[in-house]
């Protein structure tokens, strides 16, 4: 049985927020609010969906990833940062974030944006539809469960699990778990709530997002295991972008100059409070 959960808009009712660059902050500056930028202002132009911007679509909440529950409320994290960055890359002086459904996003559902940065597991079933760039960021998945919640391999198909809609977690727990029931929710914060609530026994998302629900939950959440997947997260760009050779060499390049390891660093060692390395894997 699968319940969907929720009530996230997949068109039309998106959330939007924006932070200026270039207009007040000098070409030479290091950062751009909490976010420490590094490169060269104007070093791969981009053709951008709106001029002047960059457009990136994200969905949130996502802890550490996106520190702010909504797009105005945005001062940090690892993708927030890695997006202004890229902005400061392509010369635009303006950063607009756009909340959108993570189901919608995938299905290429979603229009007038530049990049798409929200955890997303890079799967050939959605290479049909969208394009992606270059991994930038190892994907696992993750089980989160109430401190105290007996979790083995014995006990999973008893168990109620929750997952988010259009991720591979869902179809990872569809397929190869194959628990006796299934709820789908719509973001981490509704998944995260019923894991609290005691609608579900356990949460299945990647070990990274789960971390950051665990961390913040007071000591009530722990991720005891994991599984692997081989999988990794990509940057999703609309299908044909003019865009894909530009942005993939600016993620490259920060891999290059040690951007995104200062960025993980930064704002997912820390919220995570635990080394993802060293979590249990278990075989499904």
């Amino acid at each position: 049985m699968k319940t969907r959960v929720g009530k996230h808009s997949i068109v039309g009712g998106l959330i939007c927020g924006a932070v200026l660059l270039g207009a007040a902050i000098p070409a030479m500056a290091e950062k751009i609010g909490n976010c420490e930028i590094t490169g060269t202002k104007g070093s791969d132009p981009i053709k951008p969906a709106v001029a002047g911007q960059l457009t990136v679509q994200t969905t949130l909440p996502a802890p550490a990833w996106w520190n702010g529950d909504s797009p105005d409320a945005m001062k940090d994290g690892y993708e927030y940062c890695m997006a202004v960055n890229m902005a400061y890359r392509a010369g635009l002086d303006k950063v607009k974030v756009v909340n959108v459904s993570f189901d919608a996003l995938v299905a290429a559902q979603t229009k007038d944006f530049d990049i798409a940065l929200a955890e997303i597991s890079i799967t050939d079933k959605r290479k049909k539809v969208v394009d992606f760039s270059t991994p930038y960021f190892d994907s696992d998945i993750g089980v989160a469960v109430k401190k105290g919640t007996k979790y083995t391999a014995d006990t999973v198909k008893d168990m109620r699990f929750g997952v988010m809609q259009g991720t591979t977690g869902a179809n990872f727990v569809d397929q190869k778990l194959k628990p006796k029931e299934v709820k789908v929710f719509s973001d981490t914060g509704v998944l995260s709530t019923a894991l609290m609530s005691n609608q579900i026994d356990a949460a299945l998302h990647d070990t990274s997002i789960m971390l950051g629900v665990a961390t913040n939950s007071h000591g009530m959440i722990g991720v005891p295991y994991q599984y692997t997947t081989g999988e990794s997260y990509g940057a999703l760009y609309p299908k044909g972008s003019p865009n894909e050779t530009a942005f993939n060499k600016m993620i490259e390049d920060m891999k290059k100059d040690g951007t995104l390891a200062g960025l993980s660093k930064k704002y997912l060692a820390d919220a995570w409070g635990a080394d993802p390395a060293q979590i249990p894997y278990l075989k499904p």
